[in-house]
């Protein structure tokens, strides 16, 4: 495999802000017309990285960065709910606190990560897909593109899982919307940065993958 001076970097900041939206996703924020969890201010970034990764390195090192962070998120799960299950010392009072704050429980987790799973394999695939299509050209149609579908999955598994028969029907559906497009939005406001990251990286690393002959299969973990 090719050595490229930024690929560790950038996986870095990617699983790095998958597991800090995924703490920050305790609280439930009003703010202005939408409602939504905390994680949900930085967790577009994962999608701006993750087509960033997509069209400069193609999918297949995409994939890979893919299932680190999902196995990041797993592994930081299950420690958070062991640690949380395990008996607290007689003179430390907060593990109420914890529980609140750090006690996943495990419908969330599932949810968390089929949805992180499912949106971000379908936002890489659309980028990849139509980059050949366009032939390089109009990034800004397929990184937008590509998060519109790549979110509308992301946002209904982790919502219809996590809160279905849990909160009201109605709440569930503004939970949705609110999400998709808070997040879409951010997408959008971020299209100039993804532009001079990706015209960055493209000369630094001297790579601009196309993935004309990709097998797509999201459990081939080798690139």
């Amino acid at each position: 495999m090719r050595h490229y001076k930024h690929l560790d970097a950038i996986t870095a900041l990617f699983v790095s802000v998958l597991l800090i939206s995924n703490v920050a996703s305790s609280k439930i924020l009003d703010l202005g017309p939408f409602t939504f969890d905390g994680g949900t201010i930085l967790f577009p970034l994962s999608y701006i990285f993750g087509d960033i990764l997509t069209e400069v390195y193609g999918y297949s090192r995409s994939r890979r960065v893919i299932w680190m962070g999902f196995m990041a998120t797993l592994v930081m799960a299950a420690v958070f709910m062991f640690v949380g299950a395990l008996p607290p010392a007689a003179d430390w009072p907060h593990q109420e606190a914890y529980d609140a704050i750090l006690g996943l429980t495990p419908r969330i987790v599932l949810a968390s990560l089929a949805a992180y799973f499912c949106g971000e394999f379908v936002n890489s695939y659309v980028l990849a897909k139509l980059k050949v299509k366009t032939e390089g050209r109009f990034l800004w149609m397929r990184t937008i593109g590509s998060t519109l579908f790549g979110q509308v999955v992301d946002t209904v598994v982790f919502v219809a899982v996590a809160f279905t028969g849990v909160l009201p029907l109605e709440l569930v559906g503004t939970l949705i919307f609110s999400n998709f497009v808070f997040k879409t939005l951010v997408e959008i406001a971020f299209t100039p940065a993804t532009y001079a990251i990706v015209g960055f990286l493209k000369r630094s690393e001297n790579e601009d993958y196309y993935d004309r002959h990709t097998d797509f299969n999201p459990f081939r973990v080798g690139a």
